[in-house]
């Protein structure tokens, strides 16, 4: 690669940070579906890449691996990680092995969730449809449609009203 094409390459992955160049990143990747934007840094590892659905926005430097199933018009904010499936504890080798428990770590987020800066979702949970996840969230269990999450672990802080909009706080 000449330096000249370093120098393109470099600006291209850290500064371009717009919708063309995410759904051009996403289809290079090899996400088909309509609208897809992946931001630069995003790593995007699902087993499925179909499982990506139409109009899923994911931010810069955000970290999905594993079973993972993004309906369409999710939002994932800056700094996501979203990771299926553990290693597990054995007890014959006394460590962590190189498996992984796939059936009780898929991850689902349902239409139109949005999951701001900083949230970390753990293996195993379900995200219902157009819930939030507050900043820097920790998701340890499964989050209802609508609901406000926020902290460490993640617990229910409010509701939106889906006829109005409206937040509304517990």
């Amino acid at each position: 690669m000449s330096e000249e094409e370093f120098e393109k390459f470099t600006l291209y992955l850290q500064a371009s940070n717009n919708r063309e160049d995410d759904q051009a990143r996403a289809r290079i990747l090899g996400f088909t579906g309509e609208g897809i934007r992946i931001a630069p840094g995003a790593i995007v590892r699902p087993h499925d890449r179909s499982a990506i659905h139409e109009q899923v926005y994911i931010g810069l430097q955000a970290y999905i691996n594993g079973d993972v199933t993004i309906y369409p018009h999710v939002l994932i904010g800056p700094n996501v990680s979203i990771v299926a499936s553990n290693h597990q504890y054995s007890p014959r080798d006394d460590r962590f092995s190189d498996r992984s428990d796939e059936v009780k770590g898929r991850v689902i987020i349902q239409y139109g969730a949005w999951l701001t800066s900083g949230v970390v979702v753990t293996p195993g949970c379900v995200l219902g449809r157009c819930c939030l996840i507050c900043a820097n969230s920790v998701v340890t269990s499964d989050v209802p449609d609508y609901a406000i999450f926020a902290g460490m672990p993640a617990r229910q802080i409010g509701h939106i009203d889906r006829d109005t909009g409206e937040y509304h706080w517990i």
